[in-house]
């Protein structure tokens, strides 16, 4: 059995769109109406209830410049809700993975972060996600962090569907393109994680092989710049992309410069195809083109 938390995110729809591939599982999807992860009693009252095998937890505070004016909600969801989850896996017996950010790197060096490199987050997002991954490890040693990146769905509230929308309604928008990463398709990072858990599931990892930190985005480097460009044109807008620097476009938390990273430690040690972010760009707004 595997619950999703924060299954009405665009992370965790994709654990549900995913579930029928999976019918020796059963999948439990929980929204923050449904299980509140700050609440210790109603997580402890559900792993009671439900027994969870696996915990999949996509349920985080995003909102990246608002945390700068709400560090207690930031703290409140991407801390103390993961406390509480690790708590209640370690007494149940549960696996449990959870989601964190580039953003927890320094974002100044110029090579792809492998998962050893140092931390430094800065802002209110980046240190709540970082202490979120603390807390997880330091409560369920057997806990699996992925930090990932851009992450981007066909619904939701994300860049390509922000930049679609611009495209259409403006014709020019103006994007940053000294900001340097990798897109993440959602789908693609959810059929990963079903992979690691089937691999620990069929006895070809052990629990302590899966245990620990993680990177995982689509494959390739792009600016925001670059990833704008190309949705617009993958999805046949006439629009412009307009570079800017990022000093032209202030936000209340500081993005990183820099924020690649380097999947070879997941790629090789579970076997994973990770597609191109172009390729998976285009399964996303062309899906009838089976890329």
């Amino acid at each position: 059995m595997i619950l999703v938390t924060g299954a009405n995110g665009q992370l965790g729809r994709c654990f549900r769109q995913l579930a029928e591939n999976h019918p020796q599982w059963t999948f439990l999807a929980e929204g923050s109406d449904t299980l509140n992860i700050s609440d210790n009693a109603a997580v402890e009252a559900y792993f009671s209830e439900n027994k969870p095998r696996w915990v999949v937890n996509c349920a985080a505070y995003t909102a990246v410049d608002k945390a700068e004016s709400e560090p207690d909600k930031a703290e409140l969801i991407n801390v103390t809700g993961v406390e509480y989850l690790a708590r209640a896996c370690a007494r149940h017996g549960a696996g449990l993975i959870h989601f964190s950010t580039d953003y927890v790197y320094n974002g100044n060096q110029g090579t792809a972060f492998r998962e050893t490199d140092p931390v430094a987050p800065a802002g209110v997002y980046a240190r709540t996600k970082l202490a979120g991954e603390k807390a997880a490890l330091q409560l369920l040693p057997g806990a699996i962090i992925i930090r990932t990146s851009w992450v981007y769905a066909r619904e939701g509230n994300n860049f390509v569907n922000t930049m679609l929308r611009l495209g259409r309604e403006l014709g020019r928008v103006r994007v940053v393109s000294d900001q340097i990463g990798t897109p993440t398709y959602a789908p693609d990072l959810a059929a990963a994680v079903l992979e690691i858990i089937s691999q620990v599931e069929n006895g070809r990892k052990k629990p302590e092989e899966v245990a620990g930190t993680w990177n995982y985005s689509n494959e390739g480097v792009a600016s925001w710049y670059d990833f704008a460009h190309a949705i617009f044109e993958t999805a046949g807008i006439q629009a412009v992309a307009e570079p800017i620097e990022s000093s032209e476009y202030p936000t209340p938390a500081k993005r990183p410069p820099f924020s690649v990273l380097n999947k070879s430690r997941i790629r090789e040690q579970f076997g994973l195809h990770i597609p191109h972010w172009r390729d998976s760009l285009k399964a996303c707004l062309l899906p009838e083109a089976h890329i």
